[in-house]
């Protein structure tokens, strides 16, 4: 039997290192699929926070706490509206929120029934924002209806995090520059 192909190759291997990431484990992401970095906000130790979440999914929390914190954007997290209410007055400046962001899917936060309360309250100086899955268009057309100013898919929204923490967590006289 012959077996002069494995000589050529001390690994045994035949010789095709094709697909391959060089021996580092995961193959490298080409710059086209990789998201462009955010410049993150200049530090301030006592900004006041401007974005609230109603969401209780561990990926989701997750994932905003970390896009904030590399953006140096304080984001808290609320269970219902009346905590809602109550961080804002507790501010004490009596500023409204810039945004604040739904999981339409969250069942503790009603969403439904929250939202047209804090369009009310709040008025146009907040934008809601919902997400959910692609599958539930009923869902969607609810909550743009209950008052929800943008409502976008999972993935849109874990796409476009970065952008829309930054746009609503910048100052005003930032925005104008």
């Amino acid at each position: 039997m012959d077996h002069s192909y494995r000589t050529g190759n001390p690994n045994g291997q035949n010789g095709s290192s094709q697909g391959r990431s060089m021996g580092r484990g995961r193959p490298q992401v080409p710059k086209f699929f990789q998201q462009p970095e955010i410049e993150p906000l200049p530090e301030s130790q006592n900004a006041e926070t401007k974005i609230y979440c109603f969401v209780d999914d561990l990926f989701f929390l997750a994932k905003i706490q970390e896009v904030a914190r590399k953006l140096n954007i304080k984001v808290e997290f609320v269970k219902t509206g009346d905590d809602l209410m109550q961080k804002i007055e507790q501010n004490g400046n009596g500023d409204k929120p810039s945004l604040i962001i739904f999981d339409l899917n969250n069942v503790n936060a009603k969403p439904l029934s929250t939202i047209p309360k804090l369009k009310k309250t709040l008025k146009k100086d907040t934008a809601i924002i919902g997400f959910l899955s692609h599958l539930q268009a009923d869902l969607k057309a609810k909550a743009q209806d209950a008052g929800c100013d943008m409502v976008l898919p999972r993935s849109a929204f874990s796409q476009n995090l970065p952008q829309l923490l930054r746009r609503h967590a910048a100052p005003e006289d930032a925005e104008l520059q």
